[in-house]
């Protein structure tokens, strides 16, 4: 339940955005650029990383290795093996240490694709064959 003025009538909520840390700020900037997602610079070690679809996500100069090491990403996308085979393309485990595409594996609820950053920080591209 949102929270609202009116205790009967929930607040409208515009996006959700996660805060990213990374372990070398600069080389995940370029890893997150290199996937194609657009950076808006806020502050000094603070970028806001959009996808073409308007998802978006903070990306900050902060690292405690526990919490990276514990954080996982899902992104729902259209296509599962599509968003793969654009990812695969890219060849982003040449260009960063550290980094490491899984191809597309099948689940009861549907298909995805795992993708760790050069934090170690793992995204889930998943499609839902099924509704939850």
């Amino acid at each position: 339940m949102e929270l609202s003025d009116d205790h009967n009538k929930p607040a409208e909520t515009i996006a959700i955005r996660p805060f990213l840390g990374a372990a070398n700020f600069e080389i995940s900037r370029a890893f997150y650029r290199a996937i194609g997602w657009t950076e808006t610079v806020l502050w000094d070690g603070f970028v806001l990383f959009s996808t073409p679809s308007g998802l978006s996500f903070y990306l900050q100069d902060a690292y405690v290795k526990d919490w990276i090491d514990n954080t996982q990403m899902f992104m729902e996308v259209a296509d599962a093996d599509a968003f793969y085979d654009k990812l695969a393309a890219l060849d982003l485990p040449t260009q960063f240490e550290g980094v490491r595409l899984t191809p597309v594996r099948h689940a009861g609820w549907g298909r995805e694709c795992f993708l760790y950053d050069p934090s170690g920080i793992l995204w889930h591209f998943g499609t839902f064959t099924t509704t939850l």
